[in-house]
């Protein structure tokens, strides 16, 4: 499939640099600030965004990004809603977008429908940390049918058996879950990903992204010596709630961003 993920990934790897992807929840604080905020994270350099679909029943998610969806929920945001919102950035940008999200909304939505208006309004792939890879069959080919990737997770729990059925399924890139638990930002977690990611990378040749835990840009460049691309969620979330009522927060959501890609640079390219 050529689209946009697999451009940009031939692309960093052509310069020897590894993907920052960001997670931002759709309609978090309010509808209103989405747009903005994803013009934020290009200018400060996101390679892929990751745009959370809100949902009551929390799925991996931890506090931070619980209590974003419930506001955004409260807010009155919706899949329809977030659909417009990605037709409306893909307007002006051409970072790839992937829709993150129990599988809930999706199924209720109407997988078919969702999947073509879905990639009508420019997304490219579909994240269901739900859905288990027996079951993601119909999903899965929703979704190709209309030139969507469905990216799949593996778990550190993950045996090397069913890494291998999931690369199976897997389209896009594969989102390695660094450390045992629900998302969050941690001040000092052990990122033992050597020999989990080398097992990974025996059965796909998709690019292996990383997250969960990652807050810092220290943490961003060791994950980044084992990963195609580094996944930032909470703490980004944490910096937005921190400074919504602030007129600089698209800068300050810029900033931080441009601090997070920084060590996924060559030192060599960084200098030019």
């Amino acid at each position: 499939m050529n689209s946009r993920i697999a451009r940009i990934f031939e692309q960093l790897q052509q310069r020897g640099e590894r993907a920052l992807i960001p997670y931002l929840t759709a309609g978090f604080p309010a509808p209103g600030f989405t747009l903005p905020l994803l013009d934020a994270l290009v200018r400060g350099g996101a390679d892929i965004i990751e745009l959370g679909v809100p949902f009551s029943d929390p799925i991996a998610d931890g506090p931070t990004i619980q209590r974003a969806s419930q506001e955004a929920l409260a807010a009155g945001t919706t899949l329809q809603g977030i659909l417009e919102m990605v037709h409306e950035f893909r307007r002006k940008h051409d970072t790839p977008i992937v829709l993150f999200g129990a599988y809930n909304p999706f199924f209720h939505y109407g997988l078919e429908r969702f999947a073509g208006d879905a990639a009508r309004a420019g997304t490219d792939a579909v994240l269901v940390p739900d859905l288990p890879v027996e079951e993601c069959a119909e999903a899965a080919h929703c979704l190709s049918d209309k030139g969507l990737h469905l990216i799949c997770l593996v778990a550190p729990t993950t045996t090397s058996e069913r890494k291998a059925l999931i690369a199976q399924h897997a389209s896009g890139f594969i989102y390695y879950i660094s450390v045992k638990g629900v998302t969050g930002a941690r001040n000092s977690a052990s990122f033992k990903l050597d020999e989990p990611i080398r097992d990974l990378r025996r059965v796909t040749n998709l690019p292996v992204v990383v997250g969960f835990g990652i807050a810092r840009p220290d943490q961003a460049a060791e994950v980044a010596q084992y990963a195609d691309g580094v996944v930032v969620g909470s703490a980004l979330i944490d910096l937005i709630s921190a400074n919504r009522g602030e007129k600089d927060l698209g800068a300050r959501v810029e900033e931080y961003t441009r601090a997070m890609k920084a060590p996924l640079i060559p030192a060599s390219a960084s200098r030019n």
